[in-house]
């Protein structure tokens, strides 16, 4: 009997011991941090508006090493912007008159080439992001050689404020414009190894627009000689103009596959009703019709509640059963800084909802444009991103 007292004595003190020895470890961060899921996209929108991230070689190189050692693994860099390609391209070179953009940092360099080549070596899949679409400068060589591509108001105006700067809009029911900016896009797919294609709501049209006499006359002929609505929300005169951008996606979507059938077709938009409404980008259609592959929702709020509220609604929780549907998070913007804190809440927001990742607008304002220490934000990254993970891809096998 004494005997059984003093082994379960001893076990007792040794379960302990064992209890107190896993505490230490915890408190001292010797356990192994949390897992997150199998697969995340962690990415980030590289861009050249406030940021010269793409204008210096050794500036580039350096930001791909720190993303890789802060377990980002995606980058978006925008390869069309401000009426000009940020890559050598001949197809820029015949209808715009210049093959790259004239920013010197950028001559005699191969800007993509560069990012895919390092990005790759990293671990970095690499999306290039059209992030002007069917948007140019009302100053740009583009738009002054080709005023007929442009598209206008019913009083006959083209410029569209966005923010100090004056913009027009390349047509997209025009077949010439059309066909370049699709040429863009497959000699981006032929000529680099890409993990895909991104594009957003500059993919659509204000819907202010598009009564230009080209669009005018199409509409005529498809509607028996009937003018389009005065109204610019009509509903059908969205509808029409809507699912006229969708059915050039699809071209679009086939010419990429044509040439390289992996390569993912990304779309990085505002929730449903504005991405239609205001720029007939009508994302809940072309995901149902299997046009987008990636979806990267901009969710650009401070308020928690609307933060949650938006990753909510109906078409956004039908798209997640169908392909990795991630959160765009705003990091900060050049006169506005985000803090880490919010970074991090809406972070673990999102993947308490079962999201498929997370990307930050922008790059800059990751750690480098930011009220915050640099170092104190690398550091909240570090812990919103504890270990690497693939990203999640739905051509090799991602299920939701």
């Amino acid at each position: 009997m004494m005997l059984k007292l003093h082994r379960l004595k001893s076990e007792f003190i040794l379960v302990i011991a064992l209890g107190f020895c896993l505490v230490m470890m915890l408190q001292s961060g010797s356990a192994q941090p949390l897992k997150t899921a199998k697969t995340e996209l962690r990415g980030v929108w590289m861009t050249n508006i406030d940021s010269d991230v793409l204008f210096k070689r050794e500036v580039l190189t350096a930001a791909l090493q720190n993303l890789k050692t802060l377990n980002f693994n995606t980058v978006y860099p925008t390869v069309w912007n401000w009426g000009y390609t940020l890559y050598p391209s001949p197809v820029a070179q015949k209808v715009i008159g210049r093959s790259l953009d004239p920013e010197p940092g950028l001559k005699g360099r191969d800007m993509l080439k560069e990012i895919v080549t390092q990005g790759h070596q990293q671990g970095l899949d690499v999306i290039p992001w059209f992030e002007f679409g069917f948007m140019a400068p009302a100053d740009s060589s583009l738009a002054k050689r080709h005023p007929n591509w442009l598209t206008s108001r019913r009083d006959g105006s083209r410029v569209w404020a966005e923010g100090k700067h004056d913009r027009v809009w390349l047509n997209p029911f025009h077949p010439e414009v059309q066909n370049f900016i699709q040429s863009l896009i497959v000699e981006i797919v032929s000529k680099y190894d890409v993990d895909g294609i991104q594009f957003d709501d500059h993919f659509g049209l204000p819907s202010e627009l598009g009564y230009d006499p080209y669009t005018v006359n199409l509409y005529k002929k498809e509607h028996f000689g009937k003018n389009p609505p005065a109204n610019p929300q009509d509903p059908q005169w969205l509808r029409w103009r809507a699912d006229k951008i969708t059915t050039y996606l699809q071209r679009v979507f086939r010419a990429v596959k044509a040439r390289k059938p992996k390569v993912i077709l990304s779309m990085a938009p505002n929730p449903q009703r504005v991405s239609y409404d205001l720029f007939l980008a009508d994302w809940q259609k072309w995901e149902r019709r299997g046009l987008i592959e990636e979806l990267v929702l901009q969710v650009y709020r401070n308020d928690l509640n609307v933060f949650i509220k938006e990753l909510a609604y109906p078409e956004v929780q039908a798209a997640k059963k169908h392909i990795p549907v991630s959160v765009g998070i705003l990091s900060g913007l050049k006169d506005r800084s985000v803090p880490a804190t919010q970074i991090q809440t809406q972070v673990t927001a999102s993947r308490e909802r079962n999201f498929a990742g997370v990307s930050f607008f922008f790059y800059e304002t990751l750690w480098n444009l930011s009220s915050e220490k640099s170092s104190d934000r690398q550091n909240a990254f570090k812990h919103i991103f504890p270990d690497q993970v693939k990203r999640p891809n739905l051509l090799a096998g991602w299920k939701g």
